[in-house]
């Protein structure tokens, strides 16, 4: 009763801080006039708090609700927008320090770079997909909340960056010029996944520490 008291209190936070962090664009994607939200910082953390799948439902839950209340068009661009925050989700709930054996998560990197190289336009950058390592070099260093971060945005980067060359076919030259803007991008990212982390963490041990909910327990940091 505790823990669901506690994942019932994370829960109507996360949706009301989802829904405002999701009226906040922060920089728009190539090809498209879908943007990238606070939300992105944000929703990477679900998972850490409610649990992998019910992270995962959550998230998916407010971004639909959304779109649904604001009338966004259901263009290819805003349905493929919902999934890659998904796989991040997912990859910072189960990818940490006490990970044992639940890393399947990690095989959504390599669908990635095997299905942008398998686009004519992607072969001709085949080195943009380097930056799908990262998920697996990341998990090495799990420990590491950054790298954590860092790990999870670049997963839904691989889901995003493949979905998008075909559905789009944006040039090779657009690809090559997106590099030191993923790089930034990414890096901001993962501080924001991190930062959000500690955040929401220190609120609700201080919540328990007022006995308005259970102490967070630390199977998730």
């Amino acid at each position: 009763m505790k823990i669901d008291r506690k994942k019932l209190l994370f829960l109507a936070l996360f949706t009301i801080l989802g829904f405002v962090t999701l009226q906040m664009p922060f920089n728009k994607l190539a090809g498209s006039n879908v943007s990238f939200t606070l939300f992105d910082f944000f929703a990477p953390i679900a998972g850490a708090f409610l649990g992998p799948i019910a992270g995962v439902g959550s998230v998916l839950v407010v971004e639909v609700v959304n779109n649904l209340v604001k009338q966004t068009p259901w263009t290819t661009g805003a349905i493929i927008r919902l999934f890659p925050t998904l796989f991040a989700v997912y990859y910072f709930a189960v990818i940490n320090k006490k990970t044992v054996g639940n890393t399947w998560i990690l095989i959504a990197p390599f669908i990635g770079i095997f299905a942008f190289l398998a686009h004519p336009i992607g072969r001709e950058v085949p080195y943009y997909t380097l930056f799908w390592l990262i998920p697996l070099i990341a998990y090495r260093f799990r420990s590491n909340l950054y790298m954590r971060s860092l790990g999870a945005t670049f997963t839904a980067h691989s889901v995003g960056g493949a979905a998008w060359i075909w559905a789009f076919n944006l040039k090779a030259s657009v690809w090559q010029g997106l590099i030191p803007v993923v790089i930034s991008e990414r890096l901001l990212f993962a501080a924001g996944i991190a930062g959000s982390f500690v955040i929401v963490k220190h609120v609700l041990n201080y919540l328990a520490e007022k006995k308005i909910l259970p102490r967070l327990e630390h199977a998730i940091s």
